[in-house]
Protein backbone atom coordinates (compact mmCIF):
# COMPACT_ATOMS: atom_id res chain seq x y z
CA UNK A 1 0.00 0.00 0.00
CA UNK A 2 3.04 2.13 0.56
CA UNK A 3 4.74 1.94 -2.67
CA UNK A 4 0.96 2.12 -4.38
CA UNK A 5 0.70 5.73 -2.20
CA UNK A 6 4.44 7.11 -3.31
CA UNK A 7 3.80 6.59 -6.90
CA UNK A 8 0.31 8.36 -7.48
CA UNK A 9 -0.18 11.33 -9.15
CA UNK A 10 -0.62 14.19 -6.69
CA UNK A 11 -4.12 16.09 -6.12
CA UNK A 12 -5.83 18.77 -7.94
CA UNK A 13 -8.08 19.43 -5.11
CA UNK A 14 -6.72 22.84 -3.52
CA UNK A 15 -6.82 23.89 -7.34
CA UNK A 16 -10.31 22.87 -8.25
CA UNK A 17 -11.25 24.57 -5.05
CA UNK A 18 -9.52 27.99 -6.34
CA UNK A 19 -10.67 27.78 -9.33
CA UNK A 20 -14.94 26.99 -8.44
CA UNK A 21 -14.00 30.33 -6.39
CA UNK A 22 -12.75 32.43 -9.76
CA UNK A 23 -8.88 32.01 -9.77
CA UNK A 24 -8.32 30.87 -13.47
CA UNK A 25 -4.43 30.99 -13.47
CA UNK A 26 -2.94 29.38 -10.43
CA UNK A 27 0.63 29.15 -10.21
CA UNK A 28 2.54 26.51 -8.45
CA UNK A 29 5.60 27.24 -7.39
CA UNK A 30 8.27 25.13 -5.71
CA UNK A 31 12.70 24.39 -5.19
CA UNK A 32 14.99 22.55 -5.13
CA UNK A 33 18.74 22.72 -3.39
CA UNK A 34 18.29 23.87 -0.44
CA UNK A 35 20.67 21.54 1.08
CA UNK A 36 23.75 20.69 -1.08
CA UNK A 37 26.93 22.08 -0.25
CA UNK A 38 27.50 23.66 -3.91
CA UNK A 39 25.40 25.35 -6.56
CA UNK A 40 22.41 27.13 -6.62
CA UNK A 41 19.27 26.74 -5.53
CA UNK A 42 16.24 26.65 -8.39
CA UNK A 43 12.44 27.66 -8.62
CA UNK A 44 9.91 26.11 -10.66
CA UNK A 45 6.33 27.95 -11.44
CA UNK A 46 4.11 25.84 -13.21
CA UNK A 47 0.08 27.13 -13.79
CA UNK A 48 -2.17 24.22 -15.34
CA UNK A 49 -5.20 23.83 -17.51
CA UNK A 50 -7.47 23.13 -14.37
CA UNK A 51 -10.96 23.41 -16.60
CA UNK A 52 -9.26 20.07 -18.55
CA UNK A 53 -11.10 17.40 -17.25
CA UNK A 54 -8.20 15.19 -18.57
CA UNK A 55 -5.35 16.92 -16.53
CA UNK A 56 -4.75 14.19 -13.91
CA UNK A 57 -4.28 11.64 -16.46
CA UNK A 58 -2.29 13.99 -18.73
CA UNK A 59 0.10 14.30 -16.08
CA UNK A 60 0.02 10.76 -14.53
CA UNK A 61 2.58 9.83 -12.17
CA UNK A 62 3.21 13.65 -11.72
CA UNK A 63 4.26 13.92 -7.86
CA UNK A 64 6.71 15.32 -5.43
CA UNK A 65 10.41 15.26 -7.64
CA UNK A 66 12.32 13.58 -5.08
CA UNK A 67 9.47 10.71 -4.74
CA UNK A 68 10.31 10.10 -9.19
CA UNK A 69 13.46 8.45 -10.25
CA UNK A 70 15.40 10.67 -12.79
CA UNK A 71 14.06 9.43 -15.85
CA UNK A 72 10.57 10.07 -14.57
CA UNK A 73 11.67 13.17 -13.73
CA UNK A 74 13.47 13.70 -17.11
CA UNK A 75 10.47 12.16 -19.16
CA UNK A 76 7.52 14.26 -17.23
CA UNK A 77 8.66 17.35 -17.45
CA UNK A 78 8.30 17.94 -21.47
CA UNK A 79 4.59 16.58 -20.40
CA UNK A 80 4.47 19.47 -17.96
CA UNK A 81 5.60 22.23 -20.24
CA UNK A 82 3.53 20.93 -23.24
CA UNK A 83 0.58 20.70 -21.04
CA UNK A 84 0.95 23.95 -19.11
CA UNK A 85 -0.88 27.55 -19.74
CA UNK A 86 2.58 28.59 -18.76
CA UNK A 87 6.02 27.98 -16.98
CA UNK A 88 9.24 29.74 -15.31
CA UNK A 89 12.50 29.34 -13.55
CA UNK A 90 14.59 31.05 -11.20
CA UNK A 91 17.79 31.08 -9.85
CA UNK A 92 19.84 32.13 -6.98
CA UNK A 93 23.23 31.58 -7.24
CA UNK A 94 25.90 30.59 -4.63
CA UNK A 95 27.05 34.41 -3.84
CA UNK A 96 23.41 35.04 -3.22
CA UNK A 97 22.58 32.11 -1.01
CA UNK A 98 25.90 32.94 1.21
CA UNK A 99 25.02 36.73 0.99
CA UNK A 100 21.47 36.64 2.34
CA UNK A 101 20.93 32.70 3.35
CA UNK A 102 19.28 29.62 1.81
CA UNK A 103 15.56 31.00 3.13
CA UNK A 104 16.01 34.56 1.62
CA UNK A 105 18.07 33.04 -1.33
CA UNK A 106 15.19 30.31 -2.15
CA UNK A 107 12.13 32.98 -1.59
CA UNK A 108 14.32 34.97 -4.63
CA UNK A 109 14.42 31.97 -6.90
CA UNK A 110 11.05 31.83 -6.44
CA UNK A 111 10.31 35.64 -7.39
CA UNK A 112 12.47 35.00 -10.24
CA UNK A 113 10.43 31.74 -11.20
CA UNK A 114 7.02 34.03 -11.28
CA UNK A 115 8.48 36.59 -13.54
CA UNK A 116 10.32 34.54 -16.01
CA UNK A 117 6.77 32.76 -16.41
CA UNK A 118 5.57 35.91 -17.34
CA UNK A 119 8.37 36.43 -20.00
CA UNK A 120 8.15 33.73 -21.64
CA UNK A 121 4.16 33.98 -21.94
CA UNK A 122 4.26 37.35 -22.15
CA UNK A 123 -0.21 37.38 -22.00
CA UNK A 124 0.26 35.41 -18.96
CA UNK A 125 -0.74 36.99 -15.22
CA UNK A 126 -1.42 35.03 -12.20
CA UNK A 127 -4.38 34.99 -10.33
CA UNK A 128 -2.73 33.47 -7.31
CA UNK A 129 0.18 31.73 -6.43
CA UNK A 130 0.61 28.56 -4.29
CA UNK A 131 3.35 27.62 -2.53
CA UNK A 132 4.97 24.72 -0.37
CA UNK A 133 5.19 26.04 3.17
CA UNK A 134 6.46 29.66 2.41
CA UNK A 135 4.82 33.06 1.27
CA UNK A 136 6.89 36.00 -0.48
CA UNK A 137 6.30 38.93 0.84
CA UNK A 138 7.77 40.92 -2.00
CA UNK A 139 4.50 39.94 -3.99
CA UNK A 140 2.22 39.79 -1.65
CA UNK A 141 0.51 43.15 -2.72
CA UNK A 142 0.40 42.00 -6.11
CA UNK A 143 -0.54 38.38 -6.03
CA UNK A 144 -3.05 36.56 -3.18
CA UNK A 145 -0.98 33.61 -2.15
CA UNK A 146 -1.86 30.34 -0.75
CA UNK A 147 0.87 27.91 1.67
CA UNK A 148 0.30 24.57 1.79
CA UNK A 149 2.12 22.11 3.93
CA UNK A 150 4.09 19.37 2.29
CA UNK A 151 2.37 21.13 -0.79
CA UNK A 152 4.59 19.53 -3.54
CA UNK A 153 3.15 16.29 -2.35
CA UNK A 154 -0.26 17.09 -2.38
CA UNK A 155 -1.28 19.32 -4.99
CA UNK A 156 -0.19 18.84 -8.28
CA UNK A 157 0.83 22.28 -9.79
CA UNK A 158 3.45 22.72 -6.77
CA UNK A 159 4.54 19.07 -7.62
CA UNK A 160 4.91 20.08 -11.34
CA UNK A 161 6.52 22.98 -10.30
CA UNK A 162 9.45 20.95 -8.29
CA UNK A 163 9.51 18.42 -11.61
CA UNK A 164 10.94 21.09 -14.06
CA UNK A 165 12.95 22.76 -11.18
CA UNK A 166 14.96 19.42 -10.58
CA UNK A 167 15.29 18.63 -14.45
CA UNK A 168 16.76 22.08 -14.52
CA UNK A 169 19.01 21.84 -11.64
CA UNK A 170 20.35 18.73 -12.48
CA UNK A 171 21.24 19.48 -15.67
CA UNK A 172 22.94 22.42 -14.55
CA UNK A 173 25.00 20.33 -12.41
CA UNK A 174 26.34 17.82 -14.72
CA UNK A 175 27.15 20.90 -16.99
CA UNK A 176 29.06 22.06 -13.72
CA UNK A 177 30.63 18.74 -13.83
CA UNK A 178 32.25 19.10 -16.75
CA UNK A 179 34.00 22.17 -15.46
CA UNK A 180 34.87 20.75 -11.46
CA UNK A 181 35.19 17.01 -12.30
CA UNK A 182 36.96 16.36 -8.83
CA UNK A 183 33.72 16.77 -6.71
CA UNK A 184 31.26 14.49 -9.05
CA UNK A 185 28.43 16.98 -9.27
CA UNK A 186 27.08 14.67 -12.17
CA UNK A 187 26.18 12.16 -9.65
CA UNK A 188 25.73 14.07 -6.14
CA UNK A 189 24.10 17.03 -7.56
CA UNK A 190 26.04 19.12 -4.77
CA UNK A 191 24.51 17.07 -2.03
CA UNK A 192 27.03 16.26 0.65
CA UNK A 193 27.25 12.21 0.15
CA UNK A 194 30.50 10.69 1.36
CA UNK A 195 32.30 10.87 -1.91
CA UNK A 196 31.50 14.96 -2.15
CA UNK A 197 33.18 15.49 1.19
CA UNK A 198 35.80 13.46 0.49
CA UNK A 199 36.55 15.41 -2.36
CA UNK A 200 36.04 18.93 -0.58
CA UNK A 201 39.08 17.77 1.41
CA UNK A 202 41.22 16.62 -0.53
CA UNK A 203 40.72 19.50 -3.47
CA UNK A 204 38.94 22.10 -1.03
CA UNK A 205 36.14 24.26 -1.74
CA UNK A 206 35.43 25.24 -5.43
CA UNK A 207 33.90 28.24 -6.20
CA UNK A 208 30.72 26.76 -6.29
CA UNK A 209 30.71 25.80 -3.29
CA UNK A 210 28.50 27.68 -0.62
CA UNK A 211 30.48 29.50 1.57
CA UNK A 212 27.71 29.65 4.62
CA UNK A 213 27.31 25.96 4.96
CA UNK A 214 29.37 23.41 6.94
CA UNK A 215 32.12 21.62 6.73
CA UNK A 216 33.04 24.05 3.48
CA UNK A 217 32.42 27.49 5.83
CA UNK A 218 35.06 25.85 8.43
CA UNK A 219 37.13 24.94 5.10
CA UNK A 220 37.57 28.36 3.61
CA UNK A 221 37.56 29.94 7.09
CA UNK A 222 41.16 27.89 7.77
CA UNK A 223 42.21 29.85 4.48
CA UNK A 224 41.68 26.96 2.13
CA UNK A 225 42.13 27.91 -1.66
CA UNK A 226 39.37 27.86 -3.75
CA UNK A 227 39.91 24.99 -6.30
Amino acid sequence: MAKKRRNRTASLRHEREYHRSGFKHILGIDEVGRGPLAGPVVAGAVCLPIHDDQLSQKLKGVRDSKDMTALQRETLTDTIKGTAIAWGIGVASVEEIDKFNILEATKLAMERAVQDSMVRFPDFRPDVLFLDSVLLPKLVAQYPQVSIVEGDKRTLSIAAASVIAKVWRDAYMSELHEELPHYGFDVNKGYGTAQHLAAIQQFGPSPQHRRSFEPVKSLFSDGENDV
